[in-house]
């Protein structure tokens, strides 16, 4: 008999910890920071305290539903349980979205850095390149994947130390028009109108991206239902405090700081703040980081395709297969790799924008499926429980939902035909499989033996 090969579980809180962070790369804040100091007039520090109550709310719905349903399903699983399965099924297509793109985001970015490097390089064989490394790291194991994912995040907050404590040092020698470390300005600003700070917000919203991905890791996590709400909690707080800390400083040292170009305004600041020597590790770090936020989004995307698989959403028998030493979605990391090649044909900006349209759909519906599943179905109504079970999720639906109107219309028009092809899809897999059990039931209905034969 065949033996049932399936997951381990040996993540620990750490590990899931700095996966969650790999995907979310803390060095996004560099990355975004000239269109996200334009969005916010400056008011940085405001626009990102903003942005963490925000997601705060969706964290704990997150950390609600991996407690209810510790599986790998992610969202799709949550509505799919506490809604409806085909809501479910609409949900997890529109996340397939998400999943897919960060991969292709990670070895574009990835290519685009390394090109500007070795000019001489055509991008499209660092896209190949990086995606047989990704492939690799992956099929190797989940640990293994945690141990470049640990070391690529230790080095970011590394470098994000010495960028903080640089400018504290310029700070208190008086090297900046900062008189003091201390000062509120950052937070209230100086009659500075709200609307910029909101708009900030719903742009940086987008650097926390990345909590809700070790959810698909449960199965393979050391008791889930507390390890991974305890991860998603740390991740966010980690990620808060670092860009928080950043803004601040920077906005206090230097409140007069100008730029032409937001697309390299963080390149200015570093030279600003260290020279060429800290620019070069930078880049050095940037590249790091873009890696392993490859290899945390891999690891992923194939959970969430076994995920599909096992529900039949997707071929059962290709992408729930495990490999039977190293206990890894095989078929489903190699499929990724090729997906991924598409990379060569899309442009930075569209992949970004696919990702945040199926990111913030299923936030929307994680918040909804919280109040569904325990203050419609479990009845969980007192005080307490109103607050924790209808209040919190609502505003974390409707701030999710408010962002995802502020995406472009080009976007979300893409994200509606790919809502249609999905619905398609489901239409035509549920008429199929009402075919197959018709015609399996007038089978068993001529093989069952007559009155008269009897």
């Amino acid at each position: 008999m065949k033996e049932n090969v399936t997951f381990v579980k040996s993540l620990k809180l750490h590990q899931v910890v700095f996966m969650g962070l790999a995907w979310m790369t803390p060095m996004i804040f560099f990355t975004v920071y000239g269109v996200a100091h334009e969005a916010a007039n400056g008011m940085m520090t405001a626009a990102y305290v903003t942005a963490f109550f925000a997601i705060f709310f969706t964290a704990f719905s997150y950390s609600r539903m991996v407690k209810a349903y510790p599986i790998s399903g992610s969202a799709y699983t949550y509505t799919k349980k506490a809604i409806h399965p085909k809501v479910g099924f609409l949900v997890g297509w529109a996340l397939l979205m998400d999943y897919i793109f960060s991969p292709i985001i990670a070895v574009l970015t990835f290519g685009i850095f390394m090109n500007t490097e070795f000019h001489s390089v055509p991008i499209f064989v660092w896209i190949i390149a990086m995606n047989i490394l990704l492939a690799v790291v992956n099929i190797m194991g989940i640990k293994s994947a945690a141990r470049v994912s640990s070391m690529s995040v230790l080095f970011q907050i590394g470098f994000i130390l010495l960028f903080c404590i640089l400018i504290a040092k310029d700070i208190l020698t008086g090297d900046t028009s900062a008189s003091s470390l201390f000062s509120l300005t950052p937070f209230f600003g100086d009659d500075a109108p709200l609307g910029p700070v909101f708009s900030g917000a719903a742009l940086i919203c987008f650097c926390f991206l990345g909590f809700d991905a070790v959810t698909t890791m449960a199965e393979e996590t050391i008791d889930a239902k507390k390890t991974i709400p305890k991860a998603i909690f740390l991740i966010v707080l980690i990620a808060a405090s670092m860009y928080i800390a950043i803004s601040y400083l920077t906005q206090i040292a230097y409140p007069d700081f100008t730029f032409t170009n937001p697309d390299n305004a963080a390149y200015s600041l570093i030279q600003l703040v260290g020279g060429n020597l800290l620019s070069t590790l930078f880049m050095m770090v940037l590249i790091v980081a873009n890696f392993t936020q490859g290899v945390s989004s891999v690891t992923s995307v194939s959970r969430f395709l076994y995920a599909l698989g096992r529900e039949s959403i997707l071929p059962k028998k290709l992408f729930t297969s495990i490999h039977p030493k190293y206990k890894t979605p095989t078929v489903n990391i190699l499929f990724v790799a090729v997906i991924s090649l598409s990379a060569v044909f899309f442009d930075l900006d569209t992949a970004v924008m696919f990702v945040s349209f199926g990111a913030l759909t299923a936030f929307t519906f994680v918040n909804l499926s919280v109040i569904a599943h325990y203050y419609v179905k479990l009845k969980k109504r007192s005080p307490k429980e109103t607050f924790l079970y209808l209040i919190f999720p609502l505003v974390g639906a409707g701030f999710i939902g408010w962002l995802l109107t502020l995406l472009d219309e080009y976007t979300l028009i893409a994200g509606i035909i790919w809502g249609a092809i999905g619905f398609i899809y489901l239409f035509i897999k549920t008429e199929w499989s009402k075919a197959r059990e018709r015609k399996l039931a007038i089978s068993s209905v001529d093989h069952m033996p007559s009155r008269k034969s009897m």
